[in-house]
């Protein structure tokens, strides 16, 4: 179903999450993985009294931390399930609409929540950016989402009395 899986990564836990998801596709799919991460720079303000040393400074922490983010998620990817890398200097959600369409992928993982929430509310949110403008699917994916255990079942349907996942609904009431 799935040839070419591109994974958005960028160190917080919820894109964590996706690049598990988009390994276990790939593994069960035999597709092939790219790796996705942009270099974060801070918004203008960031910069407010700065020279061009502290400019620079930034750039380039910012470069090697995104680095560093692609390098660790190269790592988890299992031998034998091929994979490439992309780092990006462009902002990230026109770069990675463009990457969809110029590297023909057909399915995009993501997590729902970059690296804070302060700078989702300053830049805007990626994922939802690429969930309204992608040609392909997108998988987004929370790292807190739990799995819900199979409820017991009913016990006596004379009592009206059901357990759902632990909880005692009464069917009377």
């Amino acid at each position: 179903m799935f040839q070419s899986i591109l994974v958005a990564v960028d160190g917080s836990r919820d894109a964590d999450a996706a690049l598990a998801q988009a390994i276990d596709l790939a593994e069960a799919e035999h597709a092939r993985l790219t790796l996705f991460a942009a270099v974060a720079m801070p918004p203008v303000e960031a910069y407010w009294g700065g020279d061009g040393a502290v400019a620079a400074e930034i750039a380039t922490r910012a470069e090697t931390d995104a680095q560093a983010v692609l390098r660790a998620a190269v790592d988890r990817v299992p031998d034998d399930v091929p994979v490439t890398s992309i780092l990006s200097k462009e902002p990230v959600r026109p770069a990675l609409i463009h990457e969809i369409r110029a590297g023909r992928h057909d399915l995009i993982a993501m997590g729902s929540r970059g690296r804070g929430a302060l700078r989702s509310a300053l830049l805007g949110s990626a994922s939802h950016y690429v969930l309204n403008h992608s040609p392909a699917p997108v998988l987004i994916v929370h790292a807190n989402a739990e799995v819900h255990p199979k409820p017991p079942p009913l016990e006596s349907i004379s009592s009206r009395t059901a357990r759902h996942q632990g909880v005692v609904v009464n069917a009377a009431a």
